[in-house]
């Protein structure tokens, strides 16, 4: 069974964009659209992040914003890991 997932469009992609250029947290902003509904997948949000990194260095955005978006990758990241060893655990106990 396929779940629904929420993404965020690209008119909202480019508010966040122009929030993080003007120097605001947009993280929330984000966040507030993806948990509208179900959430994505850590891979697959992971996958966004890097795009939005590639394209942020291509356009020459500030340093301090595309450090931002890098953390957010690497939260992300730890966060994957985090689930993936509880569920190491949780199998090891299951059999």
């Amino acid at each position: 069974m396929k779940r629904k997932r929420n993404v965020l469009s690209a008119k909202q992609k480019l508010e966040i964009l122009q929030k993080l250029h003007n120097g605001e947290s947009a993280s929330s902003d984000a966040e507030d659209v993806l948990n509208e509904g179900n959430t994505i997948s850590h891979s697959a949000a992971l996958q966004s992040v890097e795009t939005l990194l590639d394209y942020m260095g291509q356009r020459g955005f500030y340093y301090g914003d595309i450090t931002a978006v890098h953390k957010i990758c690497l939260d992300i990241r730890q966060e994957m890991n985090k689930q993936q060893k509880q569920r190491r655990i949780t199998d090891f106990f299951k059999h």
